[in-house]
């Protein structure tokens, strides 16, 4: 035998001794598998032990009895066999809580005056979550999760087995019509798991409350973590635009609301002590608050879209671990938040920013709505009127605190309209000629006459965020969802009076009359304004700007809410009838246009603006004589 052979030998035997080291067993599978030997041990002693007794107890039989009494041993051996089998098989997967491996799934139902929760024995998952007092468009019951899909459960680890509540069998005790408490028994009556679920008495809340009890040795509560995925069941007239404001929201303790994607797939490891997390939906929420926080490391959040699925909304998940220190008894509580997204009722929890679930718009947006629209809303919706006629107040309401800035904007238009005949001459006399000469010849113009340009662009910039704060309010409001008024059967939906039986793209398959007529008043207001702005002539891309407005909104509002096309609408009417008014009997434009020149003859001082203009001027001709 050569060198080379005894080498390849010496590797042949090292390579077979690394293996049989790498694939010993380890001392957790050793005991693993010793306990099993032990419970097999057991079940053949107890069955040894059962047939002994059953023969000495067996009374004399004829003969004619001697097949049948050995056709029933023989199954009463094969039934204990399978029995026993069994019990290994449960306690090899579920350890110390084999008397919880097996049972029967009950539903145990808890309500109070807004909620009707199904819990499950099986998991002691909350199944059907259904309110009381809300229905779906179609007039079905109203449910917060799909009851067949969800996954809802606490996974812990004792030892090397990877356990999961959802798949023990709990023992149900009621503690009262809102309430029940679940527990999970062991081997060990001194060890179980218990969850216990309370209904406030009035309201959205559902308390459920985790006990580990006596496995301060066997389980890590740093390892155990809750996992919630479900799917929003569609509930609402139009299911795009419901998808469109179907979130995952989630608040750190020192840090403002956050979430995740609303128009794609989207996911995030939290980094930080999370104070909430919620799935939203257009109209409702499903949200899960602790008081001591869910802890960063290793908790996610995701949201997926399945847009060829009708019947759902998105699928949410969420995976939240805490922070807990081992003992004999863990607690960890949780209030789960199942309600509608109305905003009293979101800021009366009291929870930190939980009222921002609803978007309200950011900045100055939101704050119009918190502070203005939604006060005086609520206000008027406690008169019982119909929400045609509330909105219809609303709108006179804003329009007359806004009379002001109107006045002023449509004042400063009318001054600029008495220098007509001057800007005439000026454009006249620099047709052709140097741009900064005739801008500068306008700016002394304006100086002498007393006239800020500026002053009529202020009080629209300043009404833009009612416009904007509005177009956030009204598909947010859920006291509009199913409310109707006139033919809209739906505020919160697209109203329609036309069903196409062809989709336009970027309009849909139906005629929103309440988006046409809005855009309609647009066009109307557009035309009319301009006229009392001549000093836009000459600018045709503004006009064609103008213009195309209100037939982008058009095809943009086709499937929105009605109730926001009415308001936009009834703001239209009233800016027409207000300007109407103005300019009849408010404001007189020949004593304006003598007020105007009688401060030409004024010496007046130039302004910084227009020295700076003079300098410019200045410059130029000195360069080009250079």
């Amino acid at each position: 035998m050569d060198r080379n052979s005894i080498i390849g030998l010496l590797l042949i035997g090292a390579i077979l001794i690394g293996y049989t080291i790498w694939t010993a067993p380890s001392k957790e599978e050793l005991a693993h598998q010793q306990q099993v030997r032990d419970s097999l041990a057991q079940v053949q002693g107890e069955q040894k032990e059962a047939e002994a007794r059953q023969e000495l107890a067996r009374p004399p039989l004829d003969t004619g009895a001697v097949a049948l009494t050995v056709s029933t041993d023989t199954l009463l051996q094969d039934s204990a066999r399978d029995d026993s089998l069994h019990r290994v098989r449960l306690s090899s997967r579920y350890g110390i809580f084999h008397p919880s491996g097996n049972g029967e799934d009950q539903v145990i139902t808890i309500a109070n005056d807004a909620l009707e929760i199904g819990l499950h024995t099986k998991g002691a998952r909350p199944g059907e979550i259904r309110l009381k007092n809300y229905r779906t468009y179609g007039g079905d019951p109203l449910l917060l999760q799909d009851p067949d899909s969800v996954t809802y459960t606490y996974r812990f680890f004792l030892g090397n087995l990877d356990l999961s509540t959802r798949d023990l069998y709990f023992q149900a005790e009621r503690l009262g019509p809102g309430a029940v408490r679940l527990k999970a028994t062991t081997s060990d009556a001194g060890k179980y798991i218990a969850i216990t679920y309370r209904l406030d008495s009035a309201g959205f809340f559902l308390h459920s409350d985790l006990e580990v009890v006596g496995m301060g040795q066997e389980l890590d509560p740093k390892n155990l973590f809750f996992q919630w995925d479900l799917l929003g069941q569609a509930h609402e007239k139009y299911l795009p635009t419901e998808r469109q404001k179907c979130g995952v929201y989630y608040k750190y303790f020192n840090d403002d609301r956050q979430y995740l994607s609303e128009t794609k797939d989207d996911e995030e490891d939290l980094t930080g002590r999370t104070n909430w997390v919620a799935f939203k939906q257009d109209f409702f929420s499903v949200a899960m608050v602790s008081d001591e926080g869910f802890a960063g490391s290793g908790s996610k959040l995701s949201i997926l879209v399945h847009p060829e699925d009708s019947t759902h909304t998105k699928r949410y998940s969420a995976k939240l671990f805490f922070e807990k220190d081992a003992g004999d008894l863990v607690r960890i509580p949780m209030r789960l938040y199942l309600g509608p997204n109305h905003y009293g009722t979101l800021r009366r929890t009291g929870i930190d920013q939980f009222a921002k679930i609803i978007d309200l718009g950011w900045g100055i947006f939101g704050w119009m709505n918190r502070w203005l629209v939604i006060p005086i809303f609520n206000w008027l919706d406690g008169w019982g009127w119909n929400y045609g006629i509330i909105i219809l107040v609303l709108t006179l309401v804003i329009k007359l605190l806004l009379m002001p800035l109107t006045y002023r904007n449509f004042k400063s238009s009318a001054r600029m309209r008495a220098l007509k005949p001057e800007m005439d001459a000026i454009n006249a006399k620099h047709m052709g000629g140097d741009n900064l000469k005739k801008q500068q010849a306008v700016m002394d113009l304006y100086r002498k006459a007393g006239v800020n340009p500026a002053s009529g662009c202020v009080p629209m910039v300043i009404q833009l965020p009612i416009l904007y704060a509005m177009f956030r309010f009204f598909p947010a409001s859920i006291e509009l969802r199913q409310k109707s008024f006139l033919w809209a059967d739906d505020l919160s939906s697209y109203d329609s009076i036309l069903h196409l039986p062809f989709k336009i793209p970027f309009y849909g398959d139906h005629v929103s009359l309440f988006t046409l007529l809005m855009s309609a008043s647009t066009i109307i207001y557009t035309q009319i304004n301009q006229q009392q702005m001549p000093q836009q002539q000459g600018m045709p891309s503004m006009k064609v700007m103008m213009w195309m407005f209100p037939i982008m909104m058009l095809f943009f509002l086709n499937n929105y809410s009605a109730g926001l096309s009415y308001y936009y609408l009834l703001a239209n009417v009233i800016s027409i009838l207000q300007m109407t008014v103005i300019k009849r009997w408010l404001v007189d434009e020949d004593k304006l246009r003598a007020e105007l020149l009688a401060n030409m003859k004024k010496p007046k001082r130039k302004s910084r603006w227009q020295q700076r203009l003079d300098d410019l001027q200045k410059q130029q001709q000195q360069a080009r004589r250079r």
